[in-house]
């Protein structure tokens, strides 16, 4: 279980504190909207009204006891900004910013956000990556250089151990688990025999993972 304070309780923000509470993890939510944050209130951790740009209340939230701090706001890049700043100010371990506009993300991370998230563009790299990659029903990209890829099982591995495969040596890929509908069960064991059908899930340099893709 982790701490997170999500600043903004917008479509976003609602959406990201609800799932994290879902998580299982603790959460803070402030918003200056009395009704954006009662909608919550009952399932937060915590809950306060307050402007983000009000350094006195990001002060007495303890922002150096979460593990990351959301700032969600939309809308009004100044709030963001200031909002980020403050944060890592205060001593935040870990600020992780909303933009709107790609030409945001600069200026984001030149005041100290840890990460930025752009939400469409975001979501367009994954389509992208998704549609046009071969065999690929799922990806999730972690970092610039490293993703996530749901696979189907390839016929020539049917019936075969991941040792006798060889998969790290040979594609330089990790299988992290296999995949049979929504569940997914950790795959650790190198004796295992992949099954006809079944979804892999596999990590590693975007690269070698597309490369994986196109030998499928």
């Amino acid at each position: 279980m982790k701490s997170f304070l999500v600043i903004g309780l917008g479509s976003f923000g609602r959406h990201l504190a609800s799932r994290l509470l879902d998580l299982g993890n603790e959460v803070m939510i402030l918003d200056r909207d009395e009704e954006r944050v009662a909608r919550l209130a009952q399932r937060a951790t915590a809950a306060c009204v307050g402007d983000c740009q009000d350094e006195q209340v990001l002060a007495s939230l303890g922002v150096g006891n979460f593990d990351a701090c959301f700032v969600c706001v939309r809308d009004d890049f100044q709030c963001s900004l200031e909002a980020t700043a403050i944060l890592k100010d205060l001593g935040a371990r870990f600020v992780v910013a909303r933009a709107d506009r790609e030409q945001q993300i600069k200026f984001l991370k030149k005041i100290g956000a840890d990460h930025v998230i752009h939400t469409e563009m975001d979501m367009a790299h994954r389509v992208a990556m998704r549609f046009s990659a071969r065999n690929v029903f799922d990806y999730f990209e972690l970092t610039p250089k490293y993703a996530v890829f749901e696979i189907e099982t390839p016929e020539e591995w049917e019936g075969r151990t991941v040792a006798e495969v060889d998969v790290r040596r040979r594609y330089n890929v990790n299988i992290l688990g296999v995949k049979a509908g929504d569940e997914v069960e950790p795959l650790l064991n190198p004796s295992y025999r992949f099954q006809k059908d079944s979804h892999l899930l596999i990590a590693g340099d975007k690269e070698d993972g597309l490369r994986l893709m196109d030998r499928l």
